[in-house]
C-alpha cells in the first residue's frame, strides 16, 4: 500500500533533506550530558550506526553550548539542538556549527530576542524547528479553548510560525507533542491541513522500551499512515538505541522505507517441538544490521513453515528436534535443531 504524503516544503538538516519528496528521517536524542563531549560523542556513533539520521542533544547552559562544537567535528549526523529560555544558548549553538535548532519561541523571551535568533539562523541557512508541547501550553490558549486542545495546541505552533515569519523566517519545521494517541493524531490532521512546513512526529514521554514502542508505534503509525510526517522520533525511557530500532521497524511495516532484512516469526503453538522463542529471538538479534532487502521467516512447524511463509526469500521451519530450511517455500534440506541459527545464517550470507 502506498501513502499519498500529504506536500510540504523541504528544508536541509546539515544536508539531510526532509520535506517534499525526502525519505521519512529517523530522530532520537541523547540522554548524555552534552557538557561531556566523549560520552555524547560514543552514543551519537551507537545511534549512527543503528540507523540514526539527526541526533538532537539537550543545550540547558553555555558550557553545552560550547560542547556541541566539539561534538559536531567528531560525528558524522546532523546535529540538533535544543533550547530552552535562554535566545543566548541558540546564537553560541548556531556560532559553534549546529546544524539546526529546536525551540519553543514562546519560553525565550521576547521578539527582540527571537528576531535575533531568526537573524542569525537565516544568515547561517540553519533551520528552526518550533516545538510546543501539551504541558506547556500558554495559559491564555487553555482558558480560549477551556483547557489544552488540539485547536489551541495548533494555534500556539502557528502563533510561533508566524513570529519567525515576520523576521522574514520560512526555514521551519514544526513539532507539536503530546502523550495521548488519538489527542495526538488529531493534533497532527489539523495542523497538516493548515500549514506546508514539514512536520516532526512523536509521542512524548510514551514510557518505556515496551509499553512505549507499543504507544508510539500505535500513535506515530497512525499518524503516518495519514500521509502526515517528514522526521519521526519515537520517545523512550531508555537506551535511545533502542528508539532507532522502533521507529525503523515502524517505517518498514508501513512500507514506507526499506531498512535490511524483514523479519516474520509465528507465535507457536502445541505443535511446537523446537526452542522456537529462544530461535526467533537469537535470529532476529543476528540480523538486526544486515543491510538487504530479504525477508527471513521463523516458524514452528510444517504447517506455519514454507507454506504460509512462502513469500519469506529464506526460512526456517521447526519439527521433532530439527528443522527445514526453506527458500520461497520450496525446502532445501534438514537441519539439526542445535545448527537451525547457524545454517540460517550461512544462507543469509549467500543471497
Amino acid at each position: 500500500m502506498a501513502y499519498n504524503r500529504r506536500k510540504t516544503r523541504e528544508i536541509n538538516i546539515g544536508g539531510v533533506k526532509i520535506g517534499g519528496n525526502n525519505p521519512i528521517a529517523i530522530q532520537s536524542m541523547c540522554n548524555t550530558d552534552t557538557r561531556d563531549v566523549n560520552a555524547t560523542v560514543d552514543q551519537i556513533k551507537k545511534l549512527e550506526e543503528a540507523g540514526c539520521e539527526i541526533i538532537r542533544v539537550a543545550v540547558p547552559d553555555m558550557q553545552a553550548a560550547e560542547a556541541v562544537g566539539e561534538i559536531k567535528r567528531k560525528i558524522n549526523i546532523p546535529l540538533v539542538a535544543d533550547i530552552h529560555f535562554d535566545y543566548r544558548l541558540a546564537l553560541k549553538c548556531i556560532d559553534n556549527g549546529i546544524d539546526k535548532i529546536r525551540i519553543n519561541p514562546g519560553n525565550i523571551g521576547d521578539e527582540n530576542r527571537v528576531k535575533q535568533v531568526a537573524d542569525m539562523a537565516k544568515k547561517n541557512h540553519i533551520p528552526i524547528r518550533v516545538g510546543v508541547n501539551s504541558g506547556s501550553l500558554e495559559k491564555r490558549l487553555v482558558e480560549k479553548y477551556g483547557g489544552v486542545t488540539p485547536q489551541g495546541l495548533v494555534e500556539s505552533a502557528l502563533g510561533h510560525v508566524r513570529l519567525l515569519e515576520k523576521y522574514d523566517f520560512y526555514d521551519t519545521a514544526i513539532s507539536i507533542k503530546a502523550s495521548n494517541v488519538p489527542f495526538s493524531i488529531e493534533v497532527y490532521d489539523l495542523l497538516s491541513i493548515t500549514v506546508d512546513y514539514p512536520l516532526h512526529v512523536g509521542i512524548t514521554e510514551a514510557g518505556t522500551v515496551w509499553g512505549g514502542t507499543v504507544k508510539s508505534a500505535v500513535g506515530i503509525g497512525a499518524i503516518l499512515s495519514m500521509g502526515i510526517g517528514d522526521t519521526i522520533r519515537v520517545s523512550l525511557t531508555g537506551d535511545p538505541v533502542e528508539e532507532i530500532y522502533a521507529a525503523k521497524e515502524i517505517l518498514k511495516d508501513l512500507n514506507l522505507r526499506k531498512f535490511g532484512v524483514e523479519f516474520i516469526s509465528c507465535p507457536t503453538c502445541g505443535r511446537t517441538s523446537i526452542d522456537l522463542i529462544k530461535i526467533a529471538n537469537e535470529v532476529e538479534s543476528k540480523i538486526k544490521n544486515i543491510d538487504k532487502n530479504i525477508k527471513v521467516a521463523v516458524m514452528g512447524c510444517a504447517v506455519n513453515g514454507p507454506g504460509e511463509a512462502k513469500e519469506a526469500d529464506i526460512g526456517i521451519a521447526g519439527g521433532h528436534g530439527e528443522g527445514l530450511l526453506f527458500k520461497k517455500g520450496e525446502i532445501i534440506r534438514k537441519v539439526p535443531e542445535d545448527k537451525l541459527v547457524e545454517e540460517l545464517l550461512k544462507e543469509i550470507d549467500s543471497l
